[in-house]
Protein backbone atom coordinates (compact mmCIF):
# COMPACT_ATOMS: atom_id res chain seq x y z
CA UNK A 1 0.00 0.00 0.00
CA UNK A 2 1.07 3.46 -0.62
CA UNK A 3 0.50 7.29 0.15
CA UNK A 4 -1.80 8.49 -2.42
CA UNK A 5 -0.09 12.11 -1.61
CA UNK A 6 3.66 11.01 -1.84
CA UNK A 7 3.44 7.62 -3.01
CA UNK A 8 5.64 6.27 0.07
CA UNK A 9 5.25 2.78 1.14
CA UNK A 10 3.25 1.52 3.94
CA UNK A 11 2.01 -0.77 6.14
CA UNK A 12 -1.47 -1.85 6.25
CA UNK A 13 -1.99 -0.68 9.76
CA UNK A 14 -0.81 2.48 9.23
CA UNK A 15 -3.32 5.10 9.61
CA UNK A 16 -0.61 8.18 8.56
CA UNK A 17 1.91 8.62 6.33
CA UNK A 18 5.31 8.89 7.94
CA UNK A 19 7.10 11.20 5.07
CA UNK A 20 4.36 13.59 4.40
CA UNK A 21 1.94 13.15 7.38
CA UNK A 22 -1.67 12.55 5.04
CA UNK A 23 -3.72 10.50 6.61
CA UNK A 24 -4.57 7.17 5.28
CA UNK A 25 -8.08 6.46 3.21
CA UNK A 26 -9.38 3.41 3.32
CA UNK A 27 -12.85 4.19 2.77
CA UNK A 28 -15.16 5.87 0.01
CA UNK A 29 -16.65 8.92 -0.15
CA UNK A 30 -19.94 9.05 1.15
CA UNK A 31 -22.34 11.88 2.56
CA UNK A 32 -22.06 10.25 6.17
CA UNK A 33 -17.90 10.59 5.79
CA UNK A 34 -17.97 13.76 4.10
CA UNK A 35 -19.76 14.96 6.62
CA UNK A 36 -17.35 14.12 9.45
CA UNK A 37 -14.65 15.42 7.58
CA UNK A 38 -16.09 18.41 7.36
CA UNK A 39 -17.11 18.40 11.11
CA UNK A 40 -13.81 17.55 12.30
CA UNK A 41 -12.25 20.33 9.98
CA UNK A 42 -14.36 23.19 10.66
CA UNK A 43 -16.02 22.65 14.47
CA UNK A 44 -13.54 20.80 16.36
CA UNK A 45 -11.42 23.07 19.08
CA UNK A 46 -8.66 21.06 17.92
CA UNK A 47 -8.19 22.08 13.93
CA UNK A 48 -6.31 24.99 13.15
CA UNK A 49 -9.40 26.86 11.87
CA UNK A 50 -11.72 27.14 15.29
CA UNK A 51 -8.28 27.49 16.89
CA UNK A 52 -6.76 30.48 15.14
CA UNK A 53 -10.55 32.28 15.53
CA UNK A 54 -10.13 31.80 19.16
CA UNK A 55 -6.92 33.32 19.52
CA UNK A 56 -7.14 35.75 17.67
CA UNK A 57 -9.17 37.13 20.00
CA UNK A 58 -7.67 35.62 23.22
CA UNK A 59 -4.10 36.19 22.63
CA UNK A 60 -3.62 37.81 18.87
CA UNK A 61 0.29 38.03 19.52
CA UNK A 62 -0.18 34.30 20.11
CA UNK A 63 -1.11 33.71 16.55
CA UNK A 64 0.47 36.90 14.79
CA UNK A 65 3.89 37.11 16.37
CA UNK A 66 4.13 33.32 16.40
CA UNK A 67 3.53 33.12 12.65
CA UNK A 68 6.05 36.04 11.83
CA UNK A 69 8.51 34.00 14.35
CA UNK A 70 8.17 31.33 12.73
CA UNK A 71 5.61 28.89 14.24
CA UNK A 72 4.15 27.62 11.21
CA UNK A 73 1.76 24.29 12.27
CA UNK A 74 -0.11 25.81 15.11
CA UNK A 75 -2.52 28.19 13.18
CA UNK A 76 -4.19 28.26 9.99
CA UNK A 77 -1.50 30.08 7.53
CA UNK A 78 -2.56 33.87 6.72
CA UNK A 79 -3.08 33.25 3.31
CA UNK A 80 -5.55 30.88 3.61
CA UNK A 81 -7.25 32.44 5.96
CA UNK A 82 -7.75 35.33 4.07
CA UNK A 83 -8.82 33.18 1.32
CA UNK A 84 -11.53 32.00 3.33
CA UNK A 85 -12.43 34.99 4.04
CA UNK A 86 -12.48 36.23 0.55
CA UNK A 87 -14.93 33.50 -0.05
CA UNK A 88 -17.36 34.03 2.71
CA UNK A 89 -17.47 37.75 2.50
CA UNK A 90 -18.10 36.86 -1.33
CA UNK A 91 -21.24 34.64 -0.73
CA UNK A 92 -22.59 37.42 1.98
CA UNK A 93 -22.29 39.99 -0.61
CA UNK A 94 -24.37 37.67 -3.16
CA UNK A 95 -26.94 36.81 -0.71
CA UNK A 96 -26.96 40.86 0.04
CA UNK A 97 -27.47 41.59 -3.43
CA UNK A 98 -29.69 38.43 -4.13
CA UNK A 99 -32.25 39.45 -1.17
CA UNK A 100 -31.50 42.38 0.64
CA UNK A 101 -30.31 45.12 -1.86
CA UNK A 102 -33.90 47.22 -0.99
CA UNK A 103 -31.74 47.32 2.77
CA UNK A 104 -28.39 49.35 1.47
CA UNK A 105 -30.52 52.42 -0.20
CA UNK A 106 -28.47 55.07 2.07
CA UNK A 107 -29.40 58.17 -0.54
CA UNK A 108 -32.03 59.28 1.45
CA UNK A 109 -29.91 59.36 4.91
CA UNK A 110 -27.49 61.65 3.32
CA UNK A 111 -28.98 65.28 1.93
CA UNK A 112 -27.73 66.66 -1.05
CA UNK A 113 -26.73 63.44 -3.13
CA UNK A 114 -27.38 62.44 -6.03
CA UNK A 115 -29.65 58.89 -6.21
CA UNK A 116 -27.95 57.76 -9.50
CA UNK A 117 -24.26 58.42 -8.42
CA UNK A 118 -25.07 57.00 -5.12
CA UNK A 119 -26.23 53.89 -7.03
CA UNK A 120 -23.47 54.08 -9.43
CA UNK A 121 -20.78 53.88 -6.52
CA UNK A 122 -22.63 51.69 -4.55
CA UNK A 123 -22.43 48.89 -7.45
CA UNK A 124 -19.03 49.82 -7.87
CA UNK A 125 -18.27 48.80 -4.79
CA UNK A 126 -20.09 45.74 -4.98
CA UNK A 127 -17.87 45.06 -8.03
CA UNK A 128 -14.46 45.85 -6.86
CA UNK A 129 -15.41 44.84 -2.98
CA UNK A 130 -12.87 41.99 -2.93
CA UNK A 131 -10.35 44.19 -4.57
CA UNK A 132 -10.97 47.24 -2.26
CA UNK A 133 -10.64 44.61 0.83
CA UNK A 134 -7.38 43.40 -0.72
CA UNK A 135 -5.99 46.83 -1.32
CA UNK A 136 -6.85 47.86 2.46
CA UNK A 137 -4.02 45.13 3.99
CA UNK A 138 -0.80 46.74 2.34
CA UNK A 139 -2.78 49.70 2.91
CA UNK A 140 -3.20 50.00 6.02
CA UNK A 141 0.12 47.81 6.61
CA UNK A 142 2.53 50.53 4.85
CA UNK A 143 0.65 52.92 7.56
CA UNK A 144 1.46 50.86 10.37
CA UNK A 145 5.05 50.23 9.24
CA UNK A 146 5.53 53.90 9.20
CA UNK A 147 4.33 54.26 12.73
CA UNK A 148 6.07 51.71 13.84
CA UNK A 149 8.92 52.35 12.28
CA UNK A 150 11.37 52.08 15.30
CA UNK A 151 9.87 48.90 16.48
CA UNK A 152 11.18 45.26 15.35
CA UNK A 153 8.79 44.49 12.24
CA UNK A 154 9.13 45.10 8.56
CA UNK A 155 6.83 46.13 6.19
CA UNK A 156 6.07 42.78 5.05
CA UNK A 157 5.92 41.17 8.34
CA UNK A 158 3.09 44.38 9.34
CA UNK A 159 0.86 42.76 6.14
CA UNK A 160 0.92 39.12 8.44
CA UNK A 161 -0.77 41.68 11.37
CA UNK A 162 -3.18 42.94 8.25
CA UNK A 163 -3.62 39.63 6.95
CA UNK A 164 -4.61 38.28 10.20
CA UNK A 165 -6.46 41.65 11.59
CA UNK A 166 -8.77 41.96 8.23
CA UNK A 167 -9.86 38.65 7.48
CA UNK A 168 -10.87 37.94 11.08
CA UNK A 169 -13.06 40.96 11.07
CA UNK A 170 -14.23 40.38 7.29
CA UNK A 171 -15.54 37.05 8.42
CA UNK A 172 -17.05 38.28 11.68
CA UNK A 173 -18.94 41.36 9.85
CA UNK A 174 -19.79 38.66 6.86
CA UNK A 175 -21.96 37.09 9.79
CA UNK A 176 -23.31 39.93 11.62
CA UNK A 177 -24.25 41.70 8.45
CA UNK A 178 -26.70 38.45 7.67
CA UNK A 179 -27.76 38.30 11.23
CA UNK A 180 -28.93 42.24 11.39
CA UNK A 181 -30.36 41.85 7.96
CA UNK A 182 -31.91 38.70 8.78
CA UNK A 183 -33.38 39.75 12.09
CA UNK A 184 -33.95 43.93 12.06
CA UNK A 185 -32.99 44.98 8.71
CA UNK A 186 -34.26 48.87 9.24
CA UNK A 187 -30.86 49.08 11.90
CA UNK A 188 -28.65 48.09 8.90
CA UNK A 189 -27.10 52.07 8.36
CA UNK A 190 -26.67 52.22 12.09
CA UNK A 191 -24.78 48.90 12.01
CA UNK A 192 -22.57 49.85 9.25
CA UNK A 193 -21.43 52.48 10.77
CA UNK A 194 -20.49 51.01 13.81
CA UNK A 195 -17.92 48.60 11.79
CA UNK A 196 -15.31 51.56 11.43
CA UNK A 197 -14.79 52.04 15.13
CA UNK A 198 -15.31 48.42 16.37
CA UNK A 199 -12.38 47.94 13.61
CA UNK A 200 -10.35 50.80 15.57
CA UNK A 201 -10.70 49.02 18.63
CA UNK A 202 -10.14 45.74 17.32
CA UNK A 203 -7.13 46.40 15.82
CA UNK A 204 -5.69 48.82 18.69
CA UNK A 205 -5.79 45.61 20.94
CA UNK A 206 -3.61 43.86 18.47
CA UNK A 207 -1.29 46.47 18.09
CA UNK A 208 -1.11 46.81 21.81
CA UNK A 209 -0.52 43.04 22.36
CA UNK A 210 1.63 43.03 19.76
CA UNK A 211 4.07 45.78 20.60
CA UNK A 212 3.17 45.79 24.26
CA UNK A 213 1.88 49.61 23.98
CA UNK A 214 1.34 51.85 27.13
CA UNK A 215 -1.94 54.28 26.99
CA UNK A 216 -0.19 57.13 26.20
CA UNK A 217 1.97 55.29 23.54
CA UNK A 218 -1.32 53.59 21.90
CA UNK A 219 -2.52 57.33 21.81
CA UNK A 220 0.19 58.79 20.13
CA UNK A 221 0.41 56.73 17.79
CA UNK A 222 -3.23 56.53 17.09
CA UNK A 223 -2.80 60.23 16.52
CA UNK A 224 -0.51 59.61 14.12
CA UNK A 225 -1.66 57.09 11.95
CA UNK A 226 -5.47 58.76 11.59
CA UNK A 227 -3.03 62.05 10.29
CA UNK A 228 -1.71 59.57 8.01
CA UNK A 229 -4.58 57.39 7.22
CA UNK A 230 -6.52 60.76 6.26
CA UNK A 231 -3.70 61.75 3.75
CA UNK A 232 -3.50 58.66 2.11
CA UNK A 233 -7.73 58.28 2.16
CA UNK A 234 -8.03 61.39 0.03
CA UNK A 235 -5.04 60.57 -2.44
CA UNK A 236 -6.54 57.25 -2.66
CA UNK A 237 -10.15 58.31 -3.07
CA UNK A 238 -9.10 60.47 -5.89
CA UNK A 239 -7.59 58.21 -7.88
CA UNK A 240 -10.41 55.56 -7.20
CA UNK A 241 -12.60 57.90 -8.56
CA UNK A 242 -10.69 58.65 -11.45
CA UNK A 243 -10.76 54.83 -12.26
CA UNK A 244 -14.04 54.74 -12.11
CA UNK A 245 -14.40 57.37 -14.68
CA UNK A 246 -12.49 55.83 -17.05
CA UNK A 247 -14.00 52.22 -16.82
CA UNK A 248 -17.55 53.82 -16.78
CA UNK A 249 -18.37 52.65 -13.56
CA UNK A 250 -20.32 56.47 -12.94
CA UNK A 251 -20.77 58.89 -15.51
CA UNK A 252 -19.45 62.42 -15.13
CA UNK A 253 -22.81 64.19 -16.52
CA UNK A 254 -24.43 62.85 -13.83
CA UNK A 255 -22.61 65.66 -11.56
CA UNK A 256 -23.60 68.21 -13.57
CA UNK A 257 -26.90 69.85 -12.17
CA UNK A 258 -30.03 69.19 -13.89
Amino acid sequence: MNCKNCYTELDEQDDYCSRCGGKVIRKRLSFKNLFEHLSETFFNYDNKLLRTFVQLFREPEDVIAGYINGVRKRYINPISFFGLSLTISGLSLFIIKKFYIQHLDFAEKFGGINKEIFDQTSSGIFEYNSLFYSFLIPFFAFISWIVFLNKKYNFTEHIIIYLYSMSMLSVLLAFATQIVLMLIPDSYFTFSLLTWPLMFIYHCYILTRIFKLSFGDLLLRSIIFFALFFVAYILTSIIAFVIMLMTGTINLEDFRPK
